[in-house]
């Protein structure tokens, strides 16, 4: 257990404020670019689904580098790892406005920024989290992380909005660049790997051993099916919402508080969530959160878009949109400990963001097609159900084997 003493309560934290912080910036760069999706389209002349591309591919390859970057720094250590990820996010960030044609949009956001934020993202950062925390609070130190990235949504989506009327675009997203850095000293303070677990914790496995493993439990190849529907919600509502907004005659403004919106609620999700896990259990909690989001797409679909309703949409969904991390990080810790969190929950962000890519890119497509994104919203009100229901069979219990108790 952690010491209940001040100062190792003080460490504590530090931590997590460390790694939430580090989630706000990375997380709060990459939620805002849907406010640049339009400028980039007028000074490209790309078109929107070739743009569109870009966004799928760095939803895709955000996933991929997360179980690399999660086995790098359950070996390595954590504040390495970061160091990378927050440079890749400035400098994709920074150089994307000089990008003119579809490969070289693709480079900078969807190979370097998403990368490194892959690299300085939820996997790294919850596998540090639950090494330093005793079972029964991981739940709420997940939650308070993941609430780190909404907070971070909430305060750079209308800071990049003003930005743009500002100092335009280019400017804004530079200056977007810039402010990631400011998360570089917090991976002195998550160095570590997967040989500091907390005491009393399984010892580590092999990475290859510990995913033969995870990749043979019922329970974690159903988590990956729902992340794989989250991941599609979450990418298109990031990428497309501000698109959602002016589809229906609203101000540019509104796009950006209807991103802050559902950042600010995020964060009361994500608390709400990391709170409710110890209490209740996961997979139902994971079940309820997918119908709601059903539920609530489908009333935007019926109201009357206006701002008012707009902000409300983004609120509801806000609750709902990353808190679907704390009770799926939990049930990862839950089945395997936390010697290799990062990497395997990194392979459940995997799936995440091919769903996110097929949100990105599909949401881009569809418009372009057919001048609406109905079809999408009705691909997501089929998914939210299937995701809801895909829950419920997962056995919630420890997992009994050697990766619990080797």
């Amino acid at each position: 257990m952690v010491d209940s003493t001040s100062p190792r309560r003080a460490a504590l934290w530090l931590v997590l404020l460390a790694a939430a912080g580090t989630f706000a910036l990375t997380m709060g760069a990459r939620q805002t670019m849907g406010l640049f999706l339009s400028p980039l389209n007028t000074a490209t002349g790309l078109g929107l689904a070739s743009i569109s591309l870009a966004f799928a591919f760095g939803q895709l390859w955000w996933g991929i580098t997360q179980p690399f970057a999660g086995a790098v720094a359950d070996k390595i250590g954590t504040g390495r790892v970061l160091v990378a990820g927050a440079v890749l996010v400035a400098l994709g960030t920074f150089i994307t406005p000089y990008m003119t044609s579809t490969l070289g949009l693709i480079v900078a956001i969807g190979v370097l920024s998403a990368g490194g934020a892959g690299m300085a993202g939820p996997a790294v950062l919850m596998g540090a989290a639950a090494r330093l925390v005793p079972a029964s609070k991981r739940g709420l130190a997940t939650g308070i992380v993941n609430a780190g990235g909404s907070t971070g949504q909430f305060l750079m989506a209308p800071l990049a909005a003003t930005l743009i009327v500002g100092i335009g675009w280019m400017q804004a997203l530079q200056v977007m660049a810039l402010l990631v850095l400011l998360c570089l000293p917090a991976a002195w303070v998550l160095k570590g790997n997967s040989q500091q677990a907390a005491p009393g914790a399984a010892k580590a496995v092999g990475t290859r051993e510990a995913v033969r493993t995870a990749l043979g439990h019922s329970g974690y190849l159903l988590l990956a099916v729902g992340f794989f529907v989250c991941g599609f919600h979450v990418a298109f509502l990031a990428t497309h919402l501000p698109g959602v907004v002016a589809a229906c005659g609203l101000a540019t403004q509104w796009a950006g508080w209807a991103l802050a919106v559902l950042g600010l609620f995020n964060i009361v999700g994500s608390i709400a969530m990391g709170w409710a896990v110890s209490r209740w259990r996961m997979k139902s909690l994971l079940s309820l959160l997918y119908a709601a989001r059903g539920l609530a797409i489908l009333a935007f679909l019926l109201a009357p878009k206006t701002g008012p309703v707009v902000l409300v949409f983004a609120a509801v969904m806000g609750l709902t949109f990353l808190s679907t991390v704390p009770p799926t990080a939990g049930l990862v810790a839950k089945f395997f400990g936390p010697a290799n969190m990062a990497t395997l929950f990194g392979v459940v962000m995997l799936t995440h963001q091919i769903g996110g890519f097929l949100g990105a890119w599909l949401g881009g497509t569809v418009f372009q097609a057919t001048g609406s994104y109905d079809w999408v919203w009705y691909i997501d009100i089929v998914l939210a159900a299937g995701a809801a229901l895909v829950h419920l069979p997962i056995p919630e219990a420890p997992l009994a084997p050697k990766m619990a108790t080797a």
